[in-house]
This record gives structure tokens, C-alpha cells and sequence, in this order.
């Protein structure tokens, strides 16, 4: 018997540029086996090099979008992407509390690839009291850990880990740290549970192709974890997906700045 091919909801921003955002998140959903579904939090003006603007959909249709969706489909896992304001975080977490989906994965997106700020300050408040306590699994990268500590961003990996740890204490299930930032030959993630800390080591690849990599990793370990996979295996199925698609994105030609990654480098076939 085939396996239910998961519904999984991403309520982020759009990127008009392909490679990040709901355009990511559906990409990726698609690409592990899922069925995508999107709630716009923002329509931004931006493409690999850049944000050169952002426009924000109004609270209360964020919550129509998500309140639609679940009236009619059921919904496997969520992905929370960009945020933007505390207005918009506290209408997603209302709505995420009303409907209680089994898998909310939070990424908590506050600044953008080419360095423009996504989240407003007032908003970083509303995210750690409102959505963190909702998340199954949080995936800041080193900056955004920091940010929600209020703290210096880690340098190593004890102190990344450490850092995740004392997020828990925030609310969220399972803390997946990011380690891109660290230096070293490595990509090193850390997964925190209350059951310790699993390490997630991958090679770093030389490309300036990342952009929108924390979507898509967040977008796939949702999809993975609504399909039915232990938290665990998820992150690693995740991790490895998103390497590959940093390792193919050469054979995409998009932009000048900060290339995306090929979401469906296993799908499509090469040359």
C-alpha cells in the first residue's frame, strides 16, 4: 500500500527570484514528497542580491489564508518562515493554537543573504513568547540564536550547543542550530532535544550559491517529519537533501549575486 503523500502549509514570505521564501518552501516540499500549500506572510522585491523592498499582507488575511487552509485540508506539518512584524506573529500563533497541527517547524528568518533586516525588533519579543513554545523543532542558524538570547553569537561548537540548549527552555520540542557560520572544512548542525544533543556533519561547499538554504532546510525536515520520520532521521534526510542541492547548483544559471540552490537536483536528470 503507497504511503499518504503528507499536506504540508509553509506561511512565510514570497521571493519573486525563485530561491527563497514560499517559492523555496514549495520547491522543497515538492521535491520530498509532499504536497505544498502556502499563507503569505510579505511580498518582497528582491532577487540574488539583494532586498531592495517589502510589502506586508495584513494580520488578519494571514490568519484567513491559514484558518482557510485548515478548514478544508488536513494538514500534516507546518513551516514558519519570515515573520516581519510582532502584528503578524502573534495572528500566526493564534491561528497555529486554534488549529493545533501535529509538526510545526519555525524558522525564525531575520535577516536576509545580502544582509537586509526581515524581522522588526518588536517582533523578536512575539516570536520567542508566541511561536516558540509552539515549534516542534526551531532552526536558527548562529545570528538568529544569538538574536534570541539577547546574546554574543557563538563561536564554537559548545557554545553553539549550548546556546540550543538553553533555547528549550524557551518552549520548542527540539532545537536544530544551524553551523554554517562557524569556520572550518565542516558544516556542523546540532540537534538538542531534552535527550542531549546529536551532531549533524556535512562538507561545506565553495559556492556562492546558498541563498535561501535555511528555507529549504526547514521546508524539507517539515515534509519529512509529516511523512512520518523520527525527528532525528528527518534532520539528517534534511541535511543531506539540502548539500546536494548546494552541490548542484552550478548547474543552474539565476542572478549575479547569490545563486539558489537546484531543489530538484535527484529529480531532474543532469545536462
Amino acid at each position: 500500500m503507497q504511503a499518504r503523500i503528507p499536506n504540508v502549509l509553509s506561511i512565510a514570505g514570497s521571493d519573486p527570484s525563485g530561491g527563497a521564501g514560499i517559492q523555496a518552501d514549495i520547491k522543497a516540499i515538492s521535491a520530498n514528497h509532499g504536497y505544498a500549500m502556502a499563507a503569505l506572510t510579505a511580498l518582497t522585491a528582491q532577487n540574488t542580491q539583494g532586498v531592495s523592498g517589502v510589502h506586508l499582507v495584513p494580520p488578519d488575511f494571514v490568519a484567513s489564508q491559514i484558518d482557510a487552509v485548515f478548514a478544508d485540508i488536513g494538514v500534516d506539518a507546518v513551516k514558519v518562515g519570515m515573520i516581519a512584524t510582532a502584528e503578524i506573529a502573534v495572528a500566526v500563533a493564534d491561528a497555529l493554537a486554534r488549529h493545533a497541527p501535529p509538526v510545526v517547524v519555525l524558522d525564525p528568518v531575520m535577516v536576509a543573504k545580502g544582509g537586509a533586516s526581515l524581522l522588526a525588533p518588536d517582533a523578536v519579543e512575539a516570536v520567542r513568547a508566541r511561536l516558540l513554545p509552539l515549534a516542534s523543532v526551531l532552526t536558527p542558524n548562529l545570528p538568529e540564536l544569538a538574536a534570541l538570547l539577547g546574546e554574543e553569537e557563538a563561536e564554537s561548537r559548545e557554545a553553539m550547543a549550548d546556546q540550543a540548549g538553553r533555547l528549550l527552555d524557551r518552549g520548542p520540542s527540539a532545537v536544530l542550530a544551524k553551523g554554517g557560520h562557524l569556520p572550518g572544512a565542516s558544516s556542523p548542525d546540532a540537534l538538542v532535544t531534552a535527550d542531549g544533543v546529536i551532531w549533524l556533519d556535512g562538507p561545506r561547499h565553495a559556492t556562492p550559491n546558498t541563498h535561501g538554504t535555511g528555507c529549504t532546510l526547514s521546508a524539507a525536515l517539515a515534509t519529512l517529519i509529516g511523512r512520518g520520520m523520527p525527528p532525528p532521521a528527518a534532520a539528517r534526510a534534511a541535511k543531506d537533501y539540502v548539500a546536494g542541492a548546494i552541490a548542484a547548483s552550478g548547474r543552474l544559471s539565476v542572478g549575479h549575486g547569490h545563486g539558489p540552490t537546484h531543489h530538484f537536483h535527484a529529480l531532474w536528470p543532469h545536462g
